[in-house]
């Protein structure tokens, strides 16, 4: 398991977006050299936890639980054949591509360790929006990508550290539950009936993503 590039993003300006200054940093492109990840700070404050990479609209990007986007080699190429066009590494904004890495299978607070020193944890999947499908330029994509369920993960800092392309992937810890990033995201997108499947990933799960689980039991009684 391999991180195949990290990838970074500069902030340009784009029609699609509707961030604050009409800014985006989701063309992400593969960097070269030690890149260093730590925390990023609070949602809403905090942007990405890579040095050198732009988040523009912290509404709903970046932050201490959105901190690093993974997103596997292997779903890339599945939507090249689909999409019929070459999707490079960074193309869906990812920082981390991967390889070997089952990252939509992924358990919700399952750690990872990058190089020597870096340590995340996996908090969601990513939910698509209107940059996202602007950036893309495919029909229909928000829909598309959401029926796939293949988002990739967010993940959090646990131990900040610096890493660089070829770097090993190591799962360190596996939480005792089956609550899958694939799970987490159906449940918030187009199978509600699933929140309350989400309770067992606790703390380590996006409190946004709690917040609805929960609301969806106290409604249920």
């Amino acid at each position: 398991m391999t991180v195949l590039t990290v990838n970074a993003g500069r902030p340009v300006a784009a029609s699609y977006t509707d961030a604050p200054g009409g800014m985006t940093g989701i063309d992400k492109r593969p960097v070269e050299g030690l890149v260093r990840v730590c925390d990023p700070g609070p949602e809403g404050e905090g942007g990405s936890g890579l040095a050198g990479d732009t988040v523009c609209d912290l509404r709903h990007h970046g932050g201490s639980h959105q901190a690093v986007y993974a997103f596997a080699r292997e779903e890339l190429d599945a939507w090249e054949r689909e999409l019929g066009r070459p999707l490079p590494n960074g193309s869906f904004g990812e920082n981390l591509t991967t390889g070997g890495v089952t990252v939509s299978g992924a358990l919700i607070g399952e750690r990872w360790r990058i190089g020597a020193e870096l340590v995340l944890e996996v908090t969601s999947g990513r939910i698509p929006c209107r940059t996202f499908a602007g950036h893309l330029d495919e029909e229909r994509w928000v829909k598309r990508f959401t029926q796939a369920a293949v988002p990739g993960a967010y993940l959090r800092v646990i131990t900040p550290g610096s890493i660089r392309a070829g770097d090993p992937v190591e799962i360190v810890h596996r939480p005792d539950h089956e609550v899958t990033v694939e799970l987490q995201f159906r449940a918030v997108t187009t199978r509600r009936e699933l929140l309350p499947l989400l309770l067992p990933a606790g703390d380590a799960l996006h409190p946004g993503a709690m917040r609805k689980a929960r609301a969806h039991v106290a409604r249920q009684g």
